[in-house]
């Protein structure tokens, strides 16, 4: 984007820094864990700061505009410290050697620590900047060495193109510099200010009315962390680590804040997605661009392109589509009276068939043989798929449940629907009409066989036994678990089948998606409702929330990988406990459930909106975890502890989607249980 497009953006010579607005709604800092966040977004500039605190200090700076970032390491501190802001971060803009501008901030940080060494500077696309973090390594061509210049030690290069790179300054205010050591001053503290640009193209912000409408909910939190997330071209999925498109991601958040969002805001997801659809149909999950996109190419073809790279290993996504469309064009009233416009308007209306021809073809081998070898599986040799796209989310399972017993059925629901409106006419080609007649049949099969291959029954002296034996493992109360289930079996459906289809035994958050999408039967409901309300390591409530998996009936290995540290293990997601909310509300709607099955998600709605009222400070984070103290959970941040497999993002695209959400009016009697 043109640097005059930008009339907030003064662009000045060498010899200084053009400052933007301070103070504008948008900027808004938060701590979480070790992390003390800040975010600036004004005019051209949109950045996201990350003072990481401990024993294990760490600078990142990230921005939108192109996935980039620039970060620092420091060697391990013998003694924890805590960062401050020691003044606000500003966005400027600066030019580079080359005249050309570089957009980012400046900020002063304030650390009590004797000394820091500084160990790597990362400055490249926040991909490779997760990649150091995860493994200690980056590719060699994107480091560089510092100059050091009186109390300034700096880091500057170009893109690897040789177009408008990276750069990060650090000037000690308190203290003295010495090569790559910072010491402290006589007040035993270091303070630096701190300088992070990019020369990425800046994105297109949009805000307030343009974003969300009146019927948004008034949560400040929510509202900033989405207005940061959001763009013209594209919503990001989170920040710091996924600062660029993610589709599924897109599509669950468009759908759960869609009575909340704008029109246009909408559009802007669902356009999104269709814009970067495989010639074949598939969604995609994640984009290479800027830094990346050449790093990839130079691997793939050789040159140093910078066109984006699609990753097309996600299966759930593409079942996704469908629905989300559907939820739009045909459910809701604003976005019908819009539907034909808009699946005029660059070319979304063929993406949306060429996705449609996708999944009908996906679904097609198991409708003639429903069999559990005909299920859709994880791409050969790729170990994730779906939304736990941890290597150990599915347990080591290679058939989701959520893809295969809700999802494939109602993206061919959704795509009959679609077809019987008339909206789908114009972009039919070949044999789309034959195919498009089968979908209901199809759908049919799916609906009435798959969902049976993940039943698991754990027999009551065996749930005993297991309940009992983990509760001690996680250091829980196993009293009431017990209680919950009585003498009874505990029913469930698995995480997921491995490559024999044999079921793997782990309670899972899934049934949400039924919730939303589906139309579950009276027992299927009662199930849900068991799941949610019994109290872990029966089923997944806890006093934390809800969480997304409990492997207290799995085997000692399996338990292993899916404790309260693993990223698709015993933690709670924002947007799994949204998505639940908003299912069982869906559900609620209906009139023809019995009333014993009414109360019992009346109830399981209790319980689970008592676990997001209670975790309303982390409720724009990805997820969160916990420890049992005191006789009660308390809400852990994840990525605090040494042990975490990772750490959250601060503000994540689907954990905004409560601005949509209210919590209803419970009936008499249907009050959470106490544990």
């Amino acid at each position: 984007m043109a640097l005059s497009s930008w009339r907030r953006a003064a662009f000045i010579g060498l010899a200084g820094a053009a400052l933007l607005g301070a103070g504008a709604p948008q900027d808004f800092v938060r701590r979480e864990g070790l992390n003390l966040n800040s975010f600036v977004r004004s005019g051209p500039v949109s950045a996201h700061i990350v003072l990481r605190s401990g024993n294990h200090p760490r600078l990142i700076v990230a921005f939108p505009a192109g996935n980039s970032g620039v970060g620092l390491w420091f060697d391990t501190l013998a003694h924890s410290a805590d960062w401050t802001m020691a003044a606000p971060a500003r966005p400027v803009t600066i030019p580079d050697a080359k005249g050309r501008p570089l957009h980012g901030v400046t900020f002063e940080i304030a650390i009590r620590a004797p000394r820091l060494v500084a160990k790597q500077a990362v400055l490249s696309s926040i991909r490779v900047l997760r990649d150091y973090q995860a493994l200690g390594t980056a590719p060699a061509e994107v480091l560089t060495a510092p100059a050091v210049q009186g109390d300034t030690v700096t880091w500057a290069r170009d893109r690897l193109d040789g177009a408008p790179g990276y750069r990060l300054a650090l000037r000690v205010v308190g203290g003295r510099i010495d090569g790559q050591t910072i010491t402290a001053g006589a007040d035993g503290s270091i303070r630096l200010a701190v300088t992070a640009m990019t020369g990425e193209a800046p994105l297109t912000p949009v805000s307030g009315t343009d974003l969300l409408g009146p019927q948004a909910n008034a949560d400040p939190a929510a509202r900033r962390a989405l207005t940061f997330l959001s763009y013209r071209e594209k919503y990001l999925a989170g920040s710091w680590r996924f600062d660029t498109y993610f589709g599924r991601d897109t599509l669950m958040s468009v759908r759960l804040l869609m009575p909340a969002l704008q029109p246009a805001a909408v559009e802007t997801g669902l356009r999104s997605v269709l814009e970067r659809l495989s010639p074949q149909g598939q969604v995609a999950h994640e984009e290479d661009i800027g830094e990346f996109a050449i790093l990839d190419h130079r691997r793939t073809d050789g040159t140093s392109s910078d066109t984006p790279v699609y990753d097309y290993k996600m299966i759930d996504s593409d079942f996704m589509l469908a629905p989300v469309a559907q939820a739009w064009l045909l459910d809701d009233p604003r976005g019908k009276s819009r539907a034909a416009a808009f699946l005029a308007d660059r070319k979304a209306g063929a993406a949306l068939m060429r996705n449609i021809r996708y999944i009908a073809g996906q679904a097609e081998a198991f409708a003639q043989h429903p069999a559990t070898g005909n299920l859709i599986a994880l791409h050969p040799g790729v170990p994730v798929g779906e939304w736990r796209d941890s290597n150990d989310g599915l347990g080591g399972g290679r058939i989701p449940y959520d893809v295969n017993a809700i999802l494939v059925p109602a993206a061919l629901a959704a795509a009959e629907r679609l077809n019987a409106s008339g909206l789908l006419k114009p972009y039919l080609a070949g044999d789309d009409a034959t195919l498009l007649a089968r979908l209901s049949a199809i759908a049919a099969v799916w609906r009435a066989r798959a969902p049976a291959m993940f039943d698991a029954t754990i027999p009551s002296a065996a749930a005993t036994q297991a309940i009992t034996a983990y509760a001690a493992k996680a250091g829980v109360p196993a009293g009431p678990a017990l209680r919950a289930i009585g003498s009874t079996p505990v029913r469930f459906r698995a995480l997921s089948l491995d490559a024999e289809g044999r079921a793997i035994p782990i309670q899972n958050s899934d049934e949400g998606f039924a919730l939303l999408f589906g139309h579950p039967s009276a027992a299927e409901l009662d199930g849900t409702a068991q799941l949610f309300t019994r109290p872990f390591p029966a089923g997944l409530h806890t006093g934390a929330g809800l969480l997304v998996a409990n492997p207290a009936f799995a085997t000692p290995a399996l338990q292993a990988k899916f404790g309260a540290n693993a990223y698709h293990g015993t933690v709670i997601w924002s947007w799994q406990q949204a998505l639940a909310a908003a299912g069982l509300a869906r559900q609620l709607d209906r009139t023809d459930l019995p009333a014993a099955t009414r109360r019992a998600l009346a109830v399981a709605q209790s319980c689970l909106w008592d676990g997001i009222e209670a975790t309303r400070s982390v409720q724009s984070s990805e997820l969160w975890s916990w420890r049992y103290a005191g006789g009660r959970y308390r809400v852990e941040a994840f990525g605090a502890s040494g042990g975490d497999a990772d750490e959250s993002n601060a503000a994540q695209l689907w954990s905004t989607v409560y601005l949509a959400l209210k919590r209803p009016v419970a009936a008499p009697g249907t009050a959470c249980p106490a544990a």
